[in-house]
């Protein structure tokens, strides 16, 4: 793994050494699937996560690990005392940083696969084995649930305006079909998460599906659920004027700062050496299908494909806060 920024990386080497000290063999020896968690003051919410998690999924064993990121509260303490492995990080980054750091940890500790959820209970546990699946059976290098294809409790006009604009906006700009750019629930091969550069400490889940179309992997989504927060507040968007609550206003901010990201990642990927190749257009897209247009473009790049279906065997229709 490539930073950036040389402080991360020092923070990371720390945090690193402190888990392989503090847990010993089992931090490298994990669990063939590491459901990682980034969290940030999420003390009475990240109890019942860890708890509700699966111990096996497809099959195979699964360990929770959580980077508590900075946490000024007893996150940490309670997610240990439900059952996690806690990487403790003294310095809050953001959920990027706090991610990237948890998929070395899993890498690292010799982990397949990764699962990542989200610390604030939003995403249902039962769906994990859906969202892993694919990844399992070799159909895809990383799976995406898509609140569209599936279901979402939130009634904010907005933010689902927004979920469907940056979805747009990045098919667009990847020439692959995407529903849902910022779903928390996701799967991978644990080496994906090596090769694709991640540096954002916020708002990381378009520059890792972007790094992912951009590398040729194969991407998948399937449907899932997002719920309501029912504990604590989210950390989304804040900005100066969080605390006056003026409707709109942290979306607002929360959409510049995705599409800085957004826009960023894929310029960043456009020069890099050896990224994906040429984008067909639309039109030849649906002609040819999206698998074997994305292996035109990369050779042997991703393949769009959605499921509504997991374990017993999908089916493959073709198709400003540094806060956690």
């Amino acid at each position: 793994m490539m930073y950036r920024n040389p402080e991360d990386e020092v923070v990371d080497d720390a945090a690193l050494k402190a888990f392989v000290d503090g847990y010993g063999d089992r931090a490298t020896q994990l669990a063939p699937v590491a459901i990682v968690i980034a969290a940030y003051d999420e003390e009475g919410a990240i109890g019942p996560v860890i708890e509700a998690l699966p111990g096996e999924v497809c099959g195979l064993a699964t360990v929770p690990i959580v980077v508590a990121d900075g946490c000024a509260d007893g996150t940490a303490a309670e997610a240990q005392a439900a059952g996690a492995m806690v990487c403790d990080v003294p310095v809050n980054r953001g959920q990027g940083a706090a991610l990237r750091l948890g998929y070395r940890l899993a890498r690292e500790g010799g982990a397949g696969y990764i699962v990542t959820t989200d610390a604030d209970g939003q995403y249902n546990p039962a769906e994990i084995e859906r969202v892993l699946a694919p990844v399992v059976a070799g159909e895809a290098d990383f799976v995406t649930g898509s609140r569209r294809l599936g279901s979402q409790e939130t009634k904010d006009v907005i933010r689902r305006a927004g979920v469907r604009f940056f979805a747009g906006t990045i098919s667009m700009l990847t020439g692959q079909k995407i529903s849902d750019t910022t779903f928390g629930l996701r799967a991978m091969r644990a080496e994906v998460t090596g090769t694709v550069q991640l540096e954002q400490p916020q708002y990381q889940a378009s520059e890792l599906l972007i790094g992912v179309i951009t590398h040729g992997y194969k991407m998948a989504e399937v449907p899932a659920t997002i719920q309501r927060r029912r504990v604590g507040a989210s950390k989304k968007g804040q900005n100066p004027l969080y605390q006056l609550h003026i409707p709109g206003v942290n979306n607002f901010f929360y959409g510049l700062r995705f599409a800085r990201v957004a826009y960023g990642t894929w310029w960043r990927e456009r020069q890099r050496p050896g990224s994906a190749g040429p984008i067909l257009s639309e039109s030849e897209t649906e002609r040819i299908g999206p698998v074997e247009s994305a292996a035109r473009a990369n050779g042997s790049g991703p393949g769009s494909v959605e499921t509504s279906a997991c374990s017993a065997g999908p089916a493959w229709p073709a198709d400003p806060a540094k806060r956690t």
